[in-house]
C-alpha cells in the first residue's frame, strides 16, 4: 500500500505520529521519574537531577553522529537505530535503579539521548511524507502525537511505580517494551528521501553560510531557548511539588496537563500559522511563558503548578513549532541534514543547562529564583523575535 504525499493524513504521517506518541512517552516518562530515581540515589540533593542532565547532554553529543547516519543511511534505517538504543538504554536503567548505581544511571540516560537525537527529527522528516502546502499542518500534526505519551508517560510511571522490586524500576521496565512497538511501526514507514538523501550528501552550501541568516539564527534561538525555558521548569517541577509535600500522583497529573498543553494545540498550530504568520504565532507563544511564569511566582498550590504548567506548555507548542517551520525556510533538501543537526544540537546544549540548573536552583534557591531566571530567557526571545520582524520588513519593502 502506498501512500500519497498530496493528502495531509497519508499512511506514512499517520504512522510517523503514532511513532512521536512513543517517543514522548519514554521522553515523559523519563522526566517523571529520573529527578525522583536520582534524589533516591545520590547522597547530594542538587544532584538529583544529573540523570535528566544525562539525558541531553547525550542527545547534544549524538547530533553530530545522527546527522551522518541519516545522509548515509536515510531516515527509515536511523530512526530504528534509536530505537534500539532506547531498548538498551531502558534495561540499563532499570539494571542501575536494581543495583542502586547513581553512575549507572546517569550513564543509562545519557546513552538514551541517542533516542532523543533521533526522535528530535521526526518533526522534520514529517514535512517530507506530504506535498509543500501542507508542511506545517504536517509538522504540527507529528507534534500533536505527542498527546499519547502526554496520556501514556505520566499513567505509565504512577501505576509502575512499584511494579518491580525497587520504586521506578517497573516504568523503566515498561519503557523497553515501548521501543520494541515503536520499532514495529517504523519499519512500515517509507520516507520519500531513504535513497535520495544518500545521493544528496555534501552538497549545498557550507554550515556556516547557512547559520549566518538571520532566519536561521532565529529558528535556532527559539528552539533551544524555548526548549530551555520548558525544560528548567518541566524538570524542576517533579522536585518543587515534592518539596511543597505533594505526593507524586499529584505531580503526575501536572505533568500530564503539561504535555497535554505541549501537544494538544497541534491540531491547530499549522493552520494558525498558515494564517496570521510564523513570527505572530511564536509571540503569543512567548507571551504564554511569560505567564506562566507569572502564575509560578504567585504561588505553590496544586491549582499554580497545575495551570502554570499546562500554558508553558501551550506556549512551547507555539515556539518549537513556529522554529521548526521558519528552519525549513533556511536550507535546501541537500542541506537538510546539517543544518537540522545544528538546530538540535543548539536545543540539546541548551537543555543540558537548563537541566542541571534546574535541580541546582530549586534545592539550592528554590522554585521562586528559578522562575526569576526564566524571564531572563523570554526577554532575549522577545529581542531576537522583534529583529527578525524589522528584518523581514526591511526586505519587503526593499523589494517594492
Amino acid at each position: 500500500m502506498k501512500s500519497d504525499p498530496s493528502r495531509l493524513l497519508n499512511r506514512n504521517l499517520l504512522l510517523l505520529i503514532l511513532c512521536q506518541g512513543l517517543f514522548l512517552t519514554n521522553n515523559v516518562t523519563f522526566i517523571a521519574v529520573n529527578g525522583l530515581v536520582g534524589f533516591q540515589l545520590t547522597p547530594i540533593p542538587w544532584m538529583a537531577t544529573l540523570p535528566v542532565m544525562g539525558y541531553v547532554v547525550g542527545g547534544a553529543v549524538s547530533t553530530a553522529i545522527v546527522a551522518r547516519t541519516q545522509s548515509r543511511y536515510g531516515r527509515r534505517r536511523s530512526f530504528q537505530l534509536g530505537l534500539v538504543i532506547a531498548l538498551i538504554s531502558a534495561l540499563m536503567c532499570a539494571l542501575a535503579v536494581w543495583l542502586e548505581s547513581f553512575a549507572l544511571l546517569v550513564c543509562s540516560t545519557f546513552l538514551a539521548g541517542y533516542y532523543s537525537a533521533n526522535g528530535q527529527l521526526y518533526r522534520f522528516a514529517a514535512a517530507e511524507l506530504v506535498d509543500t502546502g501542507f508542511k506545517e499542518k504536517a509538522i504540527s500534526l507529528v507534534l500533536a502525537g505527542g498527546l499519547i505519551g502526554a496520556i501514556i508517560g505520566p499513567n505509565l510511571a504512577k501505576y509502575t511505580k512499584n511494579a518491580a522490586a525497587h520504586p521506578f524500576m517497573g516504568a523503566y521496565l515498561a519503557l523497553a517494551g515501548v521501543a520494541v512497538i515503536g520499532f514495529m511501526l517504523m519499519s512500515f514507514i517509507r520516507f520519500p528521501d531513504d535513497v535520495r538523501a544518500r545521493g544528496a550528501s555534501g552538497s549545498g552550501r557550507g554550515l556556516n553560510a547557512i547559520m549566518r541568516q538571520p532566519v536561521f539564527i532565529v529558528a535556532a534561538l527559539a528552539a533551544s531557548l524555548g526548549y530551555g525555558i520548558m525544560n528548567l521548569l518541566m524538570a524542576a517541577t517533579p522536585l518543587a511539588m515534592e518539596m511543597a509535600g505533594f505526593e507524586f500522583a499529584s505531580t503526575a497529573t501536572v505533568l500530564q496537563w503539561h504535555v497535554i498543553g505541549m501537544f494538544a494545540p497541534g491540531f491547530v498550530t499549522g493552520s494558525l500559522i498558515k494564517r496570521y504568520g510564523v513570527l505572530e504565532v511564536m509571540s503569543v507563544g512567548l507571551a504564554l511563558n511569560v505567564l506562566c511564569i507569572g502564575i509560578a511566582l504567585a504561588g505553590t498550590s496544586y491549582t499554580h503548578f497545575l495551570v502554570a504548567l499546562f500554558l508553558l506548555g501551550v506556549g512551547w507548542n507555539f515556539l518549537f513549532t513556529g522554529a521548526t517551520t521558519l528552519a525549513t525556510q533556511a536550507h535546501t533538501a541537500q542541506e537538510r541534514d546539517k543544518a537540522q543537526g545544528a538546530i538540535n544540537f543548539a536545543v540539546f546544549f541548551v537543555m543540558a543547562i537548563s537541566s542541571f540548573s534546574s535541580g541546582a536552583l530549586v534545592t539550592t534557591r528554590g522554585w521562586y529564583w528559578l522562575n526569576m531566571g526564566s524571564l531572563v530567557i523570554c526577554a532575549v526571545l522577545f529581542f531576537a523575535l522583534l529583529a527578525l520582524f524589522f528584518h523581514q520588513r526591511r526586505r519587503v519593502v526593499a523589494a517594492e
